[in-house]
């Protein structure tokens, strides 16, 4: 068992926020909210990093034609949104909550200031990422990664809808063998698609962990913080 985390910043895929026949999935959301409130009692700081998968990607068939710049600029809007519905679940079970914005818009949300958002951690709020890095050609994996080594986080926690990493796909290929932990080196030499490179490189070099776990399995976020591996590990070592 590792040890506890202190800080973490958790990267929730915007698929896994999807239901049937739905975008955002209130009775997804409710849970999530609740699990993250376990956790936020524990004393654990943490911030957060939704994609917007769900409503619209950059290099999603939907935006075929589209000039890539504006695709992604949609894709990062896309962020906010979801960046807002999950505040809203937190704030209804009584957590103190800020949405930070890589692209300005004062009504909705503060401005990522990299100071103000350490300091709401250590005052015990919980601070919400969105609009990536504020610029096209990045994905949320690199902004996940960029925030955590912004903030020093003992960890980033990549919430998906598999529970781990696996050699293929475990959907096509039936003989995948799922790992339970990985170097950063493996991940390179390996190919697998855990994240963009770019995201990797950022955690490898500032020495932030990497877990990949199901956030869709009821209990594993607050599991994998005490430091139960319920999924891939990805480390220097």
């Amino acid at each position: 068992m590792e040890q506890p985390a202190r800080r973490v910043l958790l990267k929730i895929s915007g698929e896994a926020l999807m239901g049937a026949g739905v975008a955002i999935d209130p009775c997804f959301l409710e849970r999530l909210a609740a699990e993250i409130q376990e956790v936020h009692n524990q004393g654990v700081q943490l911030a957060l990093v939704v994609g917007g998968g769900n409503i619209f990607r950059g290099v999603s068939s939907g935006a075929m034609g589209m000039e890539r710049s504006s695709a992604d600029h949609m894709g990062m809007l896309a962020t906010v949104i979801n960046a807002l519905a999950l505040q809203n679940a937190l704030e209804k079970i009584g957590l103190t909550v800020r949405v930070q914005s890589a692209i300005t818009m004062p009504q909705v949300a503060e401005p990522f200031i990299h100071r103000r958002a350490v300091r709401h951690l250590e005052k015990g709020r919980i601070v919400i990422f969105a609009a990536g890095t504020g610029n096209p050609f990045f994905t949320t994996d690199t902004a996940a990664s960029l925030r955590a080594a912004e903030i020093h986080a003992d960890m980033l926690l990549k919430g998906t809808k598999v529970d781990g990493v696996y050699s293929a796909d475990p959907k096509q290929d039936a003989s995948a063998q799922k790992y339970d932990r990985l170097t950063f080196d493996a991940v390179f030499s390996k190919g697998l698609k855990v994240m963009d490179l770019t995201a990797i490189t950022l955690c490898r070099d500032n020495r932030i962990p990497i877990m990949v776990f199901s956030i869709l399995e009821q209990g594993a976020l607050a599991a994998v913080i005490r430091g139960e591996n319920r999924g891939t590990r990805i480390g220097v070592d």
